[in-house]
């Protein structure tokens, strides 16, 4: 793959601006699909080089039908609700998995320093009726609570699975930086 590291991507903005994702060099990254408990990860970290970046995703589930513009409010009043204002960037919907899935994606997903128990992917049968892409790989991301934590020199560190408790990921950030 020619891409060396994450800051050879760029995303868009929930409003279609590119950011490049080197804008973010220096910085530990958690890069995720889902905002559950991110705030206070940022509340415990964010002061120390390190940030959330959030990427909405409709593939499992169909749970987040929402266009762009309308996603801070959907956040806000809908899911997680409460009020909830996220403090990191959230970039505009992408695919994760499939023939349509966004580039940056592809990269953590085969990056081979990351290991993961791909193995597991198919016990999950229970979930597979709810995704929604196309072809399904071992790799793949299974639901929305998978996260990748990248190191300050833009290099992916670990991919957490959906059921890995959040103290676990705490740690790991805490011993990058």
């Amino acid at each position: 793959m020619a891409n060396k590291s994450v800051y050879d991507f760029s995303s868009e903005t929930l409003h279609g601006q590119p950011v490049p994702l080197s804008s973010y060099r220096g910085k530990v990254l958690l890069i995720v699909n889902v905002y559950h408990r991110l705030n206070a990860l940022m509340e415990m970290f964010g002061h120390l080089n390190f940030t959330v970046l959030g990427f909405p995703c409709n593939q499992f589930g169909l749970q987040s039908p929402e266009v762009n513009h309308e996603m801070l409010n959907i956040l806000k009043y809908v899911r997680p609700g409460g009020g909830f204002v996220p403090k990191f960037p959230v970039f505009s919907k992408v695919e994760v998995n499939g023939l349509n899935e966004d580039p940056l994606f592809t990269f953590l997903k085969f990056t081979e320093w990351i290991y993961y128990p791909y193995s597991l992917f198919f016990s999950y049968q229970r979930y597979i009726k709810k995704f929604y892409w196309s072809p399904i790989k071992v790799n793949d991301i299974r639901w929305n609570f998978e996260k990748f934590l990248i190191t300050a020199n833009g290099m992916p560190f670990k991919r957490y699975e959906l059921h890995c408790p959040i103290v676990q990921v705490e740690k790991d950030i805490a011993e990058l930086l």
